[in-house]
């Protein structure tokens, strides 16, 4: 095949949205088995994958890679960032997180007081959420082959009843915990140097514990968090995957006025940009409310609303009612629009 006209990678096909899922679906899947070891494999494509155990309950275990760039920024670091990220990925199944790994690849030349904050930040997230680090790996390569630092987290995690994210039902309420856009937000108005009246800082926070008191109110149906892609990314996968349909209110969404000041000025949509430490959940109609009171109660979401409602009459798309009246298609972005967020 003639190089130049050979298909390659491009940024955006890691940077969540349809331009990834491509890339899972026609060459990562492609070229492996796909054999769910229990309820949720591989070709699920969900947080992660489970693994029933034979004396009841059931493994979940998962994995992330991080790049961030800066590694550096308003409210947390590529440390915090990993290990929070890990976590969550767990706590959206409906596990207890266990344990952690962590797999350093080190630029040659890095300066070891910014490793040494790094691993305290690791450390300092790893107790926030009781969470231990147990084991891991660290790997050098020669300047100039990498940028400075990339991260590598492994999850352990114990379900009782594993919460897959294509199991919401019609009639079921879509519950935000907070307020979106401010990871991906943070960093771009970091990143470029942008100047609003109240600075924002990324919203990175294990959300274990605020995911647990949810699932203790009873009746929640699939969770998953909005990292790369956005909500408009995580929502159009849960209705994809479930084949119904969800209408979300413009008006209730919370968006802070740093992040749509920004979003404004840019020309990216706050709904496609990455969150770190925010959940999106279904529940019953009947269990909504409650859940939401829960939440409510738990530092990481005083701003948790009910945001929309899974329906029957759109399957697999996700309708947006405007502020104004009127209703429109929220689609899945072809990528997250700010790149190396995490």
């Amino acid at each position: 095949m003639n190089e130049e006209k050979e298909e390659k990678i491009k940024i955006t096909d890691g940077a969540g949205g349809r331009a990834m899922d491509r890339l899972i679906g026609d060459h990562i899947l492609a070229n492996f088995s796909n054999v769910s070891a229990g309820e949720i494999g591989l070709g699920e494509l969900d947080d992660g994958a489970t693994i029933e155990k034979e004396n009841g309950g059931t493994l979940v275990l998962t994995t992330d890679s991080h790049v961030v760039n800066p590694l550096f920024f308003p409210g947390g670091d590529i440390g915090k960032l990993a290990v929070c990220g890990t976590v969550n990925d767990l706590a959206v199944m409906g596990a207890k997180p266990l344990a952690l790994t962590s797999s350093l690849i080190i630029e040659e030349g890095f300066p070891t007081s910014k490793l040494d904050s790094v691993l305290a930040s690791m450390e300092n997230s790893s107790t926030e959420a009781g969470v231990p680090i147990i084991t891991g790996d660290t790997k050098v390569l020669e300047k100039g082959n990498m940028d400075g630092l990339a991260i590598n987290t492994a999850g352990l995690g114990l379900a009782d009843k594993p919460i897959s994210d294509a199991g919401m039902e019609p009639g079921d309420k879509v519950i935000l915990t907070g307020s979106i856009g401010d990871h991906g937000m943070a960093l771009m108005q970091y990143r470029e140097g942008l100047s609003f009246k109240t600075e924002l800082t990324s919203d990175i926070a294990p959300l274990n514990d605020l995911l647990s008191i949810a699932q203790n109110a009873g009746g929640i149906t699939a969770m998953k968090d909005p990292t790369r892609g956005g909500i408009a990314t995580v929502l159009n996968e849960m209705a994809g995957k479930s084949g119904l349909g969800i209408t979300v209110k413009e008006e209730a969404v919370p968006i802070k006025e740093a992040v749509s000041g920004i979003a404004e000025l840019i020309g990216i949509s706050p709904y496609e940009v990455a969150n770190e430490g925010k959940a999106v959940i279904t529940a019953s109609k009947e269990t909504a409310e409650g859940v939401v009171e829960e939440i409510k109660r738990h530092s990481l979401g005083t701003d948790a609303a009910i945001i929309g409602e899974v329906n029957k009459d759109w399957p697999e798309k996700v309708i947006m009612e405007t502020e104004v009246g009127g209703r429109r298609f929220l689609e899945e972005p072809l990528g997250d629009p700010i790149p190396r967020i995490c």
